[in-house]
């Protein structure tokens, strides 16, 4: 058996040796990974992370879980597997596929903490979300470095983390409920020197990333085991009660969850295996593939959910609420107005936490997934209710216009009523529903009903804003919440992050749907929005779907040449350029623009939009003469206009330097893309969408120069950022891997051709490549510029989300 600490320390190579390593003269400058940043460190902190150590048995590990049995032979499965090869991802069996509750974090911090001792460090990171993993990251140097990670941004942190652990080996990580595998393979790639352990509901996705352990319910002698063990307090079972725990095993399926939450109750109320049996009434009901775990946890929840009422109502009222919101790091300050006082709420997640429904972690309360699916299930059919709802406004008191050109891209909710209010009184909201969304709603504006929202505190508590989004029911209405999410949305879009608003946006569009009706200017807006959004992810189709629909709609009850019906125009050729259909998108510019400069005037800022667009598709059918005439009028009636680094003048110079590059004319291309890359890292930041396209297409144009040892740097940089900005599946991080595999291919085909997965993209795409694809869209709050320099829908070129004056004046709502 290996152990992790005997592997060398990484040597500071000269060159980088495969598609997700980084040449030893860029540690500290680039950080590859799915969801690290790419964050420049200075000479002093590189040399920090090499030099700060970790003390013995040095780590995070959340405490360990009570009652392990059954899994002996899985945690030394695991013991060997590591050893082999690195990596783990415990999953679970097909016959449960989907569901939780099978054990799979618990395996895992049993075997952290039987096995802590082998390792230098220990760190267990929730990895739900590529945010999650970024944070997970940033605390590690929180934890190593705390003095400097103090005066730091969390991406520095991050970056800093990992750098540590390149130096550092012989450590193991926990990545705990990875949604996608994808999210993990260039951590996977870029640490080599531990072990890293992984846990995720999904089975599928693996194969080329990590071995896995599929994990299964208990064998029946585990599953009475561990009955007798919670339920019985340490006390031996007796043959009768032995026997009556096999029963009640058998009849929960073997589910470790199940199984526990059953010895709870028993335990908390004194009753006996039989008696339970007897109140749980027939035997649950068998699935196709064996037992159900909703329909178990189910039945298991009447006899729980009342125990718990008697000992405490607030109790009831807490795991309620928090199966709205995220499962993991519910802050207990978010849940403190749910009590009259402090120590009530801590003597209700006290009674939670005895019955196995809650988990503690520093100040915050996790609870598992299951229990929530199978919470909201069971309240939206009836059998949990809150208090009635009361009417809500059919609008809100937020402006319906933008002021400005500079006003939100997300519209905030209308102001006069327009449509008929919902019925009021007769419903019933799903239990806990409107005590989470009165929690958040507080949270982020500590102002009251009608004031800005706390950006910081929007920041902290994303996750569980887009968990509440995700989980509407059906027919619930909230006007204050659907004013949350499009703030937020628009938050996150000024934070080039479009791709995450999706759930936001849609929820925001349900409500006005039914509450506007669906050709209220406000709904036309939401609808742009989202479509936006869903460009912005990577899904061309589904945004086109929607502009079209705007488009018709707008044209209808707004007029052909209305502003927004100009702007929904403007989108729709956007979207058909994603889409790869540049014949129906070239003469729907042209036609934008000839009504913008008619009814806007020849420099209005959605003119030049639209000029620029217009640029980017003759640039694209290879009409070099049109587009570099145009392109230089938008820049130099943008500078004048807008000023030297606003973001649309900086799309111009972008879009510009492209041209130049597409034209060969690489003296005036490349000085054009370093000062715009210069601009947008201090104007947008260095994880920008934005940036991102300006760093792709520098490293195309040095690459163009043959100056590999500059470009290769560039894509890896760029390549990693994507991964994390907009994900692996989306086309701009498959065209930013296109470029890096030819760049490797170029600088030595036969030793970078056969490595990794990036070999699976056999085109090369040369400097227009990635940069030319343009596979814009308009953002989803508006129009936005075409950006002609990358395949970057909501980053550059006037892909900028918020920097083009459509997504930001022309369409912000």
């Amino acid at each position: 058996m290996t152990d992790p600490r005997s592997h060398p320390a990484p040597p500071p190579s000269p060159h980088a040796s495969g598609p997700r390593s980084i040449a030893a003269q860029t540690i500290g400058t680039a950080v590859t990974g799915d969801h690290a940043h790419v964050t420049v460190l200075s000479a002093d902190e590189r040399q920090s992370a090499r030099e700060v150590g970790a003390p013995p048995g040095a780590g995070y590990l959340p405490a360990p879980a009570v009652g392990v049995v059954g899994r002996a032979r899985e945690r030394e499965e695991l013991r060997a597997a590591l050893a082999g090869q690195g990596e783990v991802a415990v999953t679970q069996a097909r016959a449960v596929h989907g569901l939780g509750g099978i054990g799979k974090s618990t395996l895992a911090l049993h075997y952290a903490h039987h096995y802590r001792r082998s390792y230098s460090l220990v760190w267990w990171i929730t990895a739900t979300s590529p945010e999650q993993i970024a944070a997970g990251f940033a605390d590690l140097a929180g934890y190593l470095h705390p003095n400097w990670a103090g005066t730091v941004q969390p991406a520095q942190r991050a970056a800093w983390a990992v750098l540590w652990l390149q130096w550092h080996p012989g450590w193991l990580l926990v990545f705990d409920n990875v949604e996608e595998p994808e999210h993990l393979r260039p951590h996977l790639g870029t640490l080599p020197g531990g072990h890293h352990l992984v846990t995720s509901r999904k089975a599928t996705g693996w194969h080329d990333i990590a071995p896995t352990l599929p994990l299964g319910v208990l064998d029946p002698e585990a599953g009475t085991e561990l009955l007798c063990t919670l339920a019985l307090g340490g006390r031996a079972p007796t043959d009768r009660q032995r026997a009556d725990a096999r029963a009640l095993a058998h009849d929960l399926g073997h589910l470790p969850l199940a199984l526990k939450q059953a010895a709870a109750y028993v335990h908390q109320t004194g009753t006996d295996f039989a008696a339970y049996r007897d109140d749980l009434g027939l035997m649950l009901d068998e699935a196709v593939d064996g037992i159900d775990p909703r329909r178990t946890i189910a039945r298991i929840w009447d006899l729980t959910l009342a125990a718990i009422s008697r000992r405490s109502e607030l109790a009831v009222t807490v795991l309620h609420t928090l199966a709205w919101l995220a499962p993991d790091h519910c802050p207990r300050t978010l849940l403190a107005p749910l009590a009259d006082r402090p120590t009530d709420l801590d003597k209700a997640l006290g009674v939670l936490h005895a019955y196995n429904m809650v988990s503690f972690t520093g100040g915050t309360v996790s609870v598992h997934r299951l229990v929530q699916a199978v919470l909201r299930a069971r309240a939206r059919s009836g059998h949990m209710t809150g208090s009635p709802e009361p009417a809500e406004p059919a609008v809100s008191v937020s402006p319906v216009e933008p002021a400005a050109p500079t006003a939100p891209a997300v519209a905030t909710a209308p102001t006069a009523p327009s449509a008929p209010t919902a019925p009021a009184g007769s419903r019933r909201a799903p239990a806990g529903r409107k005590e989470a969304e009165r929690l958040l709603l507080r949270a982020v504006r500590p102002g009251g009903p009608g004031t800005g929202l706390d950006t910081d505190r929007c920041e902290q508590l994303m996750s569980h804003i887009l968990a509440l989004a995700a989980t509407t029911p059906p027919g619930h209405d909230c006007a204050d919440c659907a004013t949350l999410y499009l703030e937020t949305a628009d938050h996150l879009h000024r934070l080039g992050q479009q791709a995450r608003a999706v759930p936001l946006c849609e929820a925001a569009l349900a409500y006005r749907e039914r509450v506007l009706g669906d050709t209220h200017p406000d709904t036309l807006a939401t609808r742009n929005n989202l479509a936006g959004a869903y460009r912005a992810a990577g899904d061309p189709e589904r945004a086109v779907r929607l502009y079209e629909v705007t488009l018709a709609q707008r044209q209808r009850i707004l007029g052909d040449t209305h502003p927004r019906t100009l702007t929904s125009r403007n989108n729709l050729a956007q979207a058909y350029r994603a889409a790869g259909d540049p014949e129906r998108a070239v003469p729907l510019f042209e036609t934008t623009l000839a009504q913008r400069e008619r009814v806007l005037g020849d420099v209005h800022p959605d003119t030049l939009v639209s000029r620029n667009n217009l640029a980017g598709a003759y640039r694209a059918a290879g009409d070099l003469e049109r587009a570099l005439a145009l392109f230089e009028a938008t820049l130099a009636h943008r500078e004048r206009i807008l000023g030297d680094v606003h973001p649309d003048t900086l799309i111009s110079r972008n879009n510009l330097a492209g041209t130049y590059l597409r034209a060969g004319d690489l003296e005036r291309a490349i000085p054009l893309f370093q000062a715009t890359l210069a601009q947008r890292v201090e104007v947008l930041g260095d994880a920008h969408p934005s940036t991102l396209t300006s760093r792709n297409n520098l490293a195309c144009a040095y690459e163009s120069a043959g100056d590999l040892e500059r470009a290769i740097p560039l894509f890896e940089a760029t390549l990693a950022q994507r991964l994390e900005v907009l994900g692996d599946t989306h086309p701009d991080t498959a065209a930013s891997r296109d470029n890096l595999a030819t760049a490797y291919r170029a600088r030595d085909r036969a030793h970078h051709a056969s490595r990794g997965p990036l070999d699976d993209h056999d085109h090369a795409d040369d400097a227009e490549g990635a940069q030319a694809t343009e596979a814009a869209a308009a953002t989803g709050n508006g129009a936005a510029d075409n950006h002609a320099a990358d395949n970057d829908p909501h980053a550059a070129a006037d892909h900028a989300p918020h920097a083009a004056p459509d997504n930001a004046a022309s369409d912000n709502r």
